[in-house]
């Protein structure tokens, strides 16, 4: 039963109030880099850490630290050979930076529809999609749960396919308690300011169980270096992250299974107020976890429903509003409006409520309240 409150603000995203938990391990942290003057990969020791920690975290025999999710889905597909003439298949509803590095590569994106329930790419249609120039197939976990994984790597040795994991919205996803990066190749993890693990700005790393793969990334990641300083070994990037991120990023790690489980209550709280009202919860596919990324609900009144949230103080966001097969740089890659329904169906429909470790229970059962007065009042 929601408790009957009075309206209050509720906004989208609450970084600070991770700082203000964390504050005083946070400030020694990022102190302890400043005061010893090395702020690089080169003679510091923070990144060596948070790759060990998180290639632990993933079960995962390498963590390759880099500037950003981007760089990491950039440097792993090169590692992995994807270039001119190759296709690689993934999905149009989810943040550009997929499509937009496989067209960097010279390569070219494939889009499969969604699964409309869980906004993965729908495993099923992935085969119709394959042609001989196919290299790869690229599957996002989006909103913190695993596309079907093992779907996808059953196509993949059947037609002897390349498979990358884009976990940007995944740190600590697991699908029957593997965890993401084990499931191909390589994965990229993202750590913008508004994952669930974020960094105090960009911030990226690679997850790979090949040491050829892992070589590679370590050498593209610095212009291209190998073991020997000035002697290079492959076209490279500017891409490492600095000590002071891996010493942020360390302090937050240890609490991520924590905050976790507090997105974990607030998702409980909405499905609990909104399962039977008619607005469609996101379902968790059976053998994921679930780390709440993002808590999407659907409405054909959306700007109504966001409309009247607003006026409640309830923030919202819209993930994603625009396929990109509708995006002008992309849609020489599609088949025009139409061609991905759900896909389509989806970047109108779509809602996220506010999901967060500091969000309140209390904020919750508001925000889950302000939604059924909307859902009550459309019947």
């Amino acid at each position: 039963m929601l408790n009957a409150v009075h309206e209050m603000r509720v906004p989208f995203y609450d970084i600070k109030a991770q700082y203000d938990e964390l504050q005083t391990p946070i400030d020694a942290a990022v102190h302890n880099v400043i005061s010893s003057g090395v702020y690089t990969i080169s003679g510091g020791k923070q990144c060596g850490l948070i790759e060990r920690e998180l290639a632990d975290l993933h079960k995962v025999k390498h963590g390759i630290s880099v500037h950003s999710g981007t760089d990491a889905l950039r440097i792993m597909m090169d590692a992995t050979g994807i270039g001119p003439g190759d296709e690689v298949i993934t999905t149009a509803f989810t943040f550009v930076a997929s499509t937009e590095t496989i067209v960097q590569t010279g390569a070219r994106p494939v889009f499969v529809d969604i699964d409309p329930v869980t906004y993965n790419i729908d495993a099923e249609q992935i085969e119709a999609a394959i042609t001989p120039r196919t290299k790869a197939i690229l599957p996002i976990h989006l909103f913190g749960q695993m596309a079907n994984v093992e779907r996808i790597t059953e196509i993949a040795r059947k037609h002897g396919l390349i498979v990358l994991e884009d976990s940007a919205q995944a740190v600590g996803c697991t699908h029957n308690g593997v965890p993401t990066g084990n499931f191909g190749s390589a994965a990229s993890l993202s750590f913008y300011v508004t994952k669930n693990l974020g960094a105090a700005g960009d911030a990226g790393l690679i997850l790979t169980n090949d040491d050829n793969v892992a070589e590679k990334c370590l050498s593209m990641r610095i212009h291209g270096m190998g073991r020997e300083r000035y002697y290079y070994d492959h076209l490279g990037y500017t891409s490492r992250m600095d000590e002071v991120q891996a010493a942020f990023l360390r302090v937050k790690l240890a609490h991520l299974a924590d905050w976790n489980d507090r997105r974990g209550r607030i998702a409980d709280v909405y499905l609990n107020a909104l399962n039977g009202s008619g607005i469609q919860v996101p379902v968790t596919q059976p053998g994921n976890n679930n780390t709440w990324h993002q808590f999407a609900i659907r409405s054909d009144r959306r700007a109504d429903l966001m409309a009247h949230l607003k006026e409640k103080g309830v923030d919202s966001m819209i993930y994603y509003p625009v396929p990109l097969h509708f995006h002008s740089p992309y849609e020489r890659f599609g088949n025009g409006h139409g061609s991905l329904i759900e896909t389509e169906r989806a970047c109108r429909e779509i809602v996220n409520l506010p999901i967060h470790p500091h969000l309140t229970v209390a904020q919750a059962e508001y925000v889950a309240e302000s939604v059924l007065d909307f859902a009550k009042a459309a019947v």
